[in-house]
């Protein structure tokens, strides 16, 4: 699919949410979202779902932890209906909290897999994004590169990534925790530091920024960021795209697969407009909100056979490691003292 035809299905897609309904009048029905997510393409998505069923999206923007934590300060008197965050473990964590309400729905257990879906029908994720290793395709990927365990070896040298204490990095080193073990994690991520080009900053872009300038050989970063290159329309933008290679690790038989975290959706325990959350929660999973969420922000879609975006697709299929958001969350505090005893700071 070309970049030309990809505006033209989102063009379609805006088109055809523009046809559904009318923007709802004064008094109408509203749910209330408290998300961590900060995209214009998900401001996209509850204006389309408004348009839909005349319910409006009153959005309250904020960090994952801190939102969890004023939804229990609010207790019953809380306004939120729904709580959506990206990272899995911070979805384990809103549920271990006990802010989140099972939510029962066939649509949700129908659309999406079960690996994606808390065994208690307290989440269930809605998009997601794959943590993978990226080099410069003109000079070549490293020998010896195909696990995130190699990262700690010759293989992994002249590394750039974001600093140990972002989420991304905490779930991922919780993933090795998990596989390896606390010694050889020890070893693993005292390895990566020594590796490690400058000390870590900026965001994910940063780092892969940072390749063909000549500051980093390797650089850790999300798909989805990359895959924003790709949309783009920048000549420089496309150029960068062409130039960054991908590997996606642990990929051999029998190994876990490539890291993969999640953006993910709950009912709150005491959610005054039930009815209409429960709206919103199985819109999320619609064909509409799912290429929105794919074509929109680049992201993989949570339901299986969704469109993926052109840039995802040219960077190759991959076998994902099976999201554990309760067993993440668990070792996330182990993992990141792991990862700041190390020298990744």
């Amino acid at each position: 699919m070309t970049a030309r035809s990809t505006r033209r299905l989102l063009g379609l897609l805006a088109a055809g949410f523009a046809a559904i309904g009318l923007a709802p009048a004064a008094g109408a029905e509203e749910v209330n979202l408290y998300s961590s997510r900060h995209y214009d393409s998900d401001r996209t998505l509850y204006e389309a779902f408004t348009r839909e069923t005349g319910i409006r999206v009153r959005l309250i923007e904020g960090d994952a932890d801190q939102l969890i934590e004023r939804i229990r300060n609010e207790g019953a008197n809380s306004p939120a209906d729904v709580f959506i965050t990206v990272d899995a473990a911070r979805l384990a964590r809103a549920a271990q909290a006990g802010i989140l309400a099972p939510f029962a729905s066939k649509v949700v257990e129908q659309r999406i897999p079960a690996g994606l879906r808390s065994k208690e029908g307290l989440w269930f994720a809605i998009s997601q994004r794959a943590r993978v290793v990226m080099y410069d395709k003109e000079k070549g990927k490293p020998a010896g590169l195909a696990r995130y365990e190699d990262l700690a070896g010759p293989a992994g040298a002249g590394l750039c990534v974001r600093s140990s204490n972002h989420p991304y990095n905490i779930s991922l080193a919780a993933s090795v925790l998990i596989a390896d073990g606390a010694e050889k994690t020890e070893a693993w991520a005292k390895g990566v530091a020594a590796n490690l080009a400058r000390p870590p900053q900026g965001g994910d872009r940063d780092q892969f920024r940072a390749i063909p300038a000549g500051q980093c050989t390797l650089a850790l970063a999300n798909t989805y960021y990359l895959a924003a290159f790709g949309a783009s329309q920048k000549p420089e933008d496309q150029a960068l795209f062409k130039r960054i290679g991908v590997v996606f690790p642990n990929q051999g038989e029998g190994d876990r697969g490539t890291h993969v975290n999640i953006s993910g959706a709950g009912l709150v325990k005491t959610a005054p407009n039930r009815a209409q959350a429960a709206r919103f929660l199985e819109f999320l999973t619609g064909d509409h909100a799912q290429s929105m969420l794919a074509l929109g922000n680049m992201e993989y879609p949570a339901v299986p056979d969704a469109p993926l975006h052109p840039a995802l697709e040219a960077m190759g299929r991959f076998r994902a490691e099976p999201v554990d958001a309760e067993n993440t969350n668990a070792h996330a505090a182990e993992a990141l003292q792991i990862l700041q005893r190390s020298g990744w700071r």
